[in-house]
């Protein structure tokens, strides 16, 4: 792992552990990016933590509302809708899954993980809560985009390992596409990390979008 990229997520394990990315109160658990086009048009949900909500950010700057632009300028008349919540863990990702589908998306961009590993949370349990959500929604007949994410090495190598390992047997035994790292090109970067180290800025959300974006291309209808 790249050096700067070990400073980065070794940051997140400090900062999570002061509280640096707690659950908002008095906010909705999803929104639509202000950019929707469609009101009926077929929904792509990016269900999350911060790294999904953009928080340090305005909304219309966090990775689902450039992701919206993106489509809108290709002429893919989708609605992404930013269902990130701030310090969500897979578990907390569960439990809202059924109000979530109850917005019959076409598309689960699914991004959490990470503040279980950063929490040092069980691997299997952690795995088993992923691969529920990712049972759901194909039960429901929604496509599944997995973002893979990884953990601080101070965790330890065997953990660390372990939990990285998550996401490409899950998109394996399941059969659905897998983002590798969901800040590929973004951790370690100070110019594309917010002062507080974990979350990634404008330009960063621009990066995530463009990763996201590459792999979303062969789930949508044409």
């Amino acid at each position: 792992m790249p050096t700067r990229t070990r400073v980065l997520l070794s940051s997140l394990a400090l900062l999570l552990a002061c509280g640096a990315a707690p659950r908002p109160e008095n906010r909705p658990a999803s929104a639509a990016t202000k950019s929707a086009p469609v009101a009926d048009a077929p929904v792509i949900l990016a269900l999350g933590d911060s790294l999904t909500a953009g928080l340090g950010l305005a909304q219309s700057q966090a990775w689902p509302a450039l992701l919206q632009a993106r489509l809108d300028a290709a002429g893919r008349k989708y609605r992404v809708v930013n269902a990130g919540v701030s310090g969500d863990t897979t578990a907390a990702g569960l439990a809202r899954l059924d109000w979530q589908l109850s917005q019959k998306p076409a598309v689960v961009i699914l991004e959490l993980g990470a503040n279980d590993g950063l929490r040092g949370l069980p691997v299997a349990d952690a795995r088993d809560n992923l691969a529920r959500i990712i049972s759901r929604c194909q039960a429901a007949k929604v496509k599944v985009l997995l973002a893979g994410m990884q953990v601080p090495p101070n965790m330890g190598p065997e953990y660390s390992a372990a939990f990285r390992d998550i996401f490409p047997a899950l998109a394996a035994e399941y059969d659905v596409p897998l983002i590798p790292f969901l800040l590929a090109g973004v951790a370690g970067d100070p110019q594309r990390n917010q002062a507080d180290g974990i979350h990634p800025t404008a330009e960063g959300h621009v990066v995530v979008a463009e990763t996201v974006w590459e792999h979303l291309q062969p789930l949508l209808t044409p």
